[in-house]
């Protein structure tokens, strides 16, 4: 345990922000899964292609709150965006 005042107040603030980070971290992992499960189930790559902005956002705000390293959120932007391209590919050849 600290013992100096703060040492404290920083196990405290540790506290906080882990919780405000494992939030952060759950929310862009749901949002990537709605993605993925857009372009896997309905097939829709409109729909796909709006949950992909929503998720590009959170990512970037990840990135920006050091959640994410930044090679990471461009490796998982770059992932993504290229899914829905080719579901949009696929879905104008039809």
């Amino acid at each position: 345990m600290a013992n100096t005042k703060s040492a404290k107040k920083q196990a405290r603030q540790n506290k906080v922000n882990r919780a405000r980070n494992l939030s952060r971290r759950t929310a862009l992992k749901t949002a990537i899964k709605k993605v993925m499960a857009a372009l896997e189930t309905t097939k829709d790559a409109e729909q796909a292609k709006e949950l992909l902005k929503v998720a590009e956002a959170k990512i970037a705000r990840a990135k920006n709150k050091n959640v994410l390293h930044k090679n990471t959120a461009s490796r998982k932007i770059s992932r993504l965006a290229k899914r829905v391209a080719t579901a949009q590919k696929a879905e104008a050849t039809k």
